[in-house]
């Protein structure tokens, strides 16, 4: 006789009596299992994951009466700005320049941005302290810009389900154990439910997103995923223990 369900809302574990009848789970193989030597477990898991990219941009501009010596005073900086990130390890597809060159009344306006995108945070800390120190106010750095490539959050998606197969399993252990039996093979996985959140600057934080210490930024963008699974154990028999001699 099958135990009594809870609540639908609450996790939960049952050893069900299946009716000889009843027909059988999709994705069983094999000989069907006899009436009643199934466990029947839904649970759930949560994991998160930090951003593995931050975006930073560094603004030039320079303003002569000489076009030639505009462009020079930003080119000669951006080439700082570029070896500087090559030295310490950032590939040259990394980094983005776009420049903006016009007449400003009687003199010449040289502009340009570098955006460079860093997998290492503490590589991107330690160009930037160093342009910070040898470039002084010829430049502006924005506050970085943390992301999650898509193959963070696959591969995010993926551990969160495999973990919530894990503690499903875990369960219907711990239930045959309790009854003396032991557990065998899956005979249904399914996913119920999936949910994300996370991974950007909410816009309801305290403070402004510019003033977010770096570590406060990490936290900010880090996303969270979670994963609701229901399975279908098949019940091998009673529990055999051996005793060890000591």
């Amino acid at each position: 006789m099958a135990l009594p369900a809870p609540p639908p809302a609450r996790v939960f574990a049952e050893l069900d009596a299946v009716p000889a009848s009843a027909p059988a789970l999709l994705g069983r193989a094999g000989p069907p299992v006899p009436p009643g030597r199934e466990v029947h477990v839904s649970g759930s898991a949560e994991l998160s994951a930090r951003p593995d990219r931050a975006r930073v941009s560094l603004r030039l501009s320079s303003r002569k009466e000489a076009a030639g010596e505009a462009r020079n005073s930003v080119s000669r900086r951006l080439e700082y700005i570029a070896h500087s990130a090559r030295l310490r390890g950032v590939p040259e597809e990394n980094m983005t320049v776009t420049e903006d060159f016009s007449r400003v009344e009687n003199t010449y306006q040289m502009e340009a941005e570098v955006s460079i995108i860093f997998s290492d945070f503490g590589k991107m800390q330690t160009v930037c302290n160093l342009l910070i120190e040898k470039l002084g106010t010829a430049v502006t750095i924005s506050p970085p810009h943390f992301y999650h490539t898509p193959e963070a959050i696959d591969t995010l998606r993926r551990q969160v389900c495999v973990a919530a197969v894990g503690n499903t399993r875990r369960k219907a252990q711990e239930v045959c154990r309790l009854f003396g039996q032991s557990l065998g093979k899956p005979l249904l996985i399914k996913e119920e439910g999936t949910k994300e959140w996370g991974g950007h600057i909410d816009s309801y934080l305290p403070r402004s997103a510019d003033s977010l210490t770096l570590q406060e930024r990490i936290q900010s963008a880090t996303a969270y995923a979670s994963s609701r699974v229901f399975a279908v154990f098949e019940i091998k028999g009673k529990e055999h223990r051996r005793n060890k001699l000591l």
